[in-house]
């Protein structure tokens, strides 16, 4: 049975119909200053793009990142650029998204699909944010550990508290939130800095490694590690997280309003996509330097990394800062995957509950497993469960790339915020790249169990 279809509306805009936006407590809850110079605008579109590029440098980005370094030096800096570019991309048409129909990309996949696929979609996205809230919180343990000497097991159960920081948050409000995040965001930043300067790197095969090589496509090994670079970067839930959080701004109402806003949010996620980009390609330059310069191309897992830098680098606090980047990354990442829970149940299923109990289920869905598979197989699965994690999330991913563009690509559903002929274009290559890749990616993953 198919639902009314509210993006056939005259004129090409979304229909008005009665629906109530996911994060009710936030919506349009940010003033747009009104005939202000440009970049005190902008100023205020700044927030949502941050939340969104924390899901780029999350932990489950570190294990292809360090391996990638480790065994091929800088080549696969080539292939983070290009995962970046795509991701850009993506989510510019999530937030045009949800700036011009008032939906996010839930509420539009409700309203456009017939039931039983909506169900379908729903189950899927709620297990990649299972999926990605345990990799979170497999790498916020690791840290701990690293850092403090915290068993795994306690670890695990010590980042439950953390949901607690997102509540005390909320009711400061979501600009509050937004700061916390671009903070983290700046520390981590801040931390591989200095760890890229301790490593000193090959400038010129830093460069160098920026341009795609054609041996990605003769080696397996290589592309192997450059489909997971691509699978773990664009997560499908920041689609989901980004089409709503841009409804946090009050904006006009108009075509000028509209057209302003998204190219102010364009701006905000382009710009924090860039600092995504050198934390990820940070992590792959330290490898590089520091592991494969010394022959050791077989370094990959996280707290290899951490015990081997501070003997190759002559000191303690390349460790220290490695493992506190670790942390910021694990405790960002949960903070916008929980508000990701939220906006996917409402939108999907189009119900609301207390917002301190979805964030609960969602981390005790995280949590759980998490503590049987530490308590039963040790440190060693958990470092299996991340992977499998990452595979879940590709299966996941095609069934929000493509509603996305399919959506943003329609006349009927954007009106004259339409994608151009080019956009569309790149859109549709993007996501078949990508599911081609995640494809591959799933099959060969299944090949090494």
């Amino acid at each position: 049975m198919s639902q009314r279809n509210p993006f056939n509306a005259p004129s090409g805009e979304y229909a008005a119909a009665a629906v109530a936006p996911s994060l009710g407590e936030a919506h349009s809850s940010m003033k747009v200053p009104k005939n202000a110079v440009w970049w005190k605008k902008f100023l205020a579109f700044v927030g949502p793009g941050y939340l969104v590029a924390v899901g780029y440098m999350d932990p489950g980005n570190w294990a292809t990142d360090i391996a990638g370094g480790s065994q091929f030096g800088y080549t696969l800096l080539s292939v983070i650029l290009i995962s970046n570019m795509m991701a850009v991309v993506l989510q510019s048409l999530a937030g045009k998204l949800g700036i011009v129909t008032g939906r996010d990309l839930a509420q539009a996949c409700r309203e456009r699909f017939s039931f039983p696929v909506v169900m379908m979609l729903w189950i899927l996205c709620e297990l990649a944010i299972a999926a990605t809230d345990l990799a979170e919180v497999i790498g916020s343990a690791i840290a701990l550990k690293l850092l403090f000497n915290i068993p795994m097991l306690y670890g695990v159960i010590i980042t439950a508290v953390d949901v607690l920081i997102i509540l005390v948050l909320q009711n400061k409000g979501f600009r509050a939130l937004e700061t916390l995040v671009i903070v983290l965001m700046a520390t981590i930043a801040l931390c591989f800095g200095i760890d890229l300067f301790l490593a000193k790197p090959d400038m010129g095969g830093v460069l160098h490694g920026f341009v795609p090589s054609s041996e990605l496509l003769q080696n397996p090994a290589m592309l192997y590690i450059a489909i997971g670079i691509i699978g773990a970067t664009v997560m499908p839930h920041n689609l989901y997280l980004h089409s709503s959080i841009v409804q946090t701004r009050q904006i006009e109402q108009t075509a000028q309003g509209k057209r302003e806003a998204i190219r102010y949010t364009t701006m905000d996620s382009t710009i924090a996509l860039t600092l995504a980009l050198f934390i990820n390609a940070a992590i792959l330059i330290v490898s590089a330097a520091v592991f494969h310069s010394a022959g050791m191309t077989q370094v990959a897992e996280i707290s290899d990394a951490y015990h081997l830098l501070t003997p190759l680098l002559g000191t303690t606090i390349a460790s220290i800062l490695f493992g506190v980047a670790l942390l910021a990354s694990g405790q960002n990442s949960t903070l916008t995957g929980t508000l990701a829970g939220q906006i996917v149940m409402e939108g999907f299923l189009n119900i609301r509950i207390p917002a301190w109990l979805r964030r609960l289920v969602t981390r005790l869905i995280a949590i759980i497993p998490a503590v049987i598979v530490t308590a039963i197989a040790g440190e060693h699965g958990t470092e299996e469960l991340l992977i499998l994690s990452q595979v879940i999330l590709s299966l996941q991913l095609p069934f929000a790339v493509i509603p996305l563009v399919m959506f943003t690509s329609d006349k009927k559903s954007m009106g004259p915020f339409v994608n151009k002929l080019w956009l569309r274009i790149v859109s549709w290559i993007i996501a078949a790249i990508i599911v081609v890749l995640n494809v591959y990616l799933i099959i060969q993953t299944i090949m090494l169990f």
